[in-house]
């Protein structure tokens, strides 16, 4: 069948792309790049012209609140009515798990917005909500330090390798809609500071992981349960430990 992976050149666009086309597939990476934009509508009724799905991978440029919620809006808006004009039977959105649990982060707010838009439209659809990539491990650091110091909540933490969420909304994308959500997750769960310690220590960074019950997830205090399902999950197989880009190359 046509599948149109929009966002399809992003870390988790280009591997689904990869993955539907190993299994027979006519799988379109649609982006900016590929002359498809979302928030404008250019190049959609072209790119989804006898398509059978179309998976939402996309991601804001900016994480400004009003920005990502003028994103997700528009251009979920813009997509789901070139889907129903063009007869698509299926919409697929990635979004992220614990997005209900933290209404005050700027970020998780436009995904809620997003996910409405979609149980609000005609189409038959799917939610999958994947736990922090393995990928992003770097940049949550980063986003957590303070000075020479990272600061971490002591709550759950589930991560997960982009190469299982891919698999796992391809899997979903290829089957009948759900007409609802699930929960996508790494197969162990780790105390998020100890995690991050640990991650550092493999690094050889000399920043200094504290444990802090008050820090902040890109702006949002964290409960234990705010970033691990709630209850049950199609977990991946990989371990971090045994993650190949646990350590990037020359470290």
């Amino acid at each position: 069948m046509k599948i149109v992976v929009i966002g399809g050149t992003g870390l988790i666009g280009s591997k689904l792309v990869a993955k539907l086309g190993e299994h027979g597939h006519e799988a379109v990476a649609a982006s900016p790049n590929t002359g498809v934009n979302t928030l404008t509508g250019e190049g959609l009724a072209d790119v989804l012209a006898g398509a059978s799905v179309v998976i939402d991978v996309s991601n804001s440029p900016s994480f400004e609140p009003a920005a990502v919620l003028e994103f997700f809006e528009t251009s979920t808006r813009n997509l789901l009515a070139a889907e129903a004009a063009a007869g698509v039977g299926h919409h697929v959105a990635l979004s992220v798990v614990g997005t209900e649990r933290l209404p005050g982060n700027g970020y998780f707010r436009a995904k809620i917005a997003q996910e409405k838009l979609i149980e609000g439209s005609s189409i038959p659809y799917s939610l999958v909500h994947a736990t922090q990539f393995f990928e992003f491990t770097r940049s949550i650091a980063d986003a957590g330090t303070d000075g020479g110091t990272v600061r971490m909540a002591p709550v759950l933490f589930q991560p997960i390798a982009g190469d299982e969420v891919a698999q796992a909304v391809g899997r979903i994308a290829t089957g009948s809609p759900l007409n609802g959500r699930v929960d996508v997750a790494g197969p162990e769960q780790f105390r998020m500071d100890v995690f991050f310690r640990d991650a550092l220590a493999a690094w050889h960074d000399p920043r200094e992981v504290v444990t802090d019950p008050h820090a902040r997830y890109f702006g949002s205090e964290l409960e234990n349960g705010s970033l691990v399902p709630a209850g049950e999950a199609i977990l991946g197989e990989i371990r971090y430990a045994d993650w190949p880009g646990r350590i990037p190359a020359g470290e």
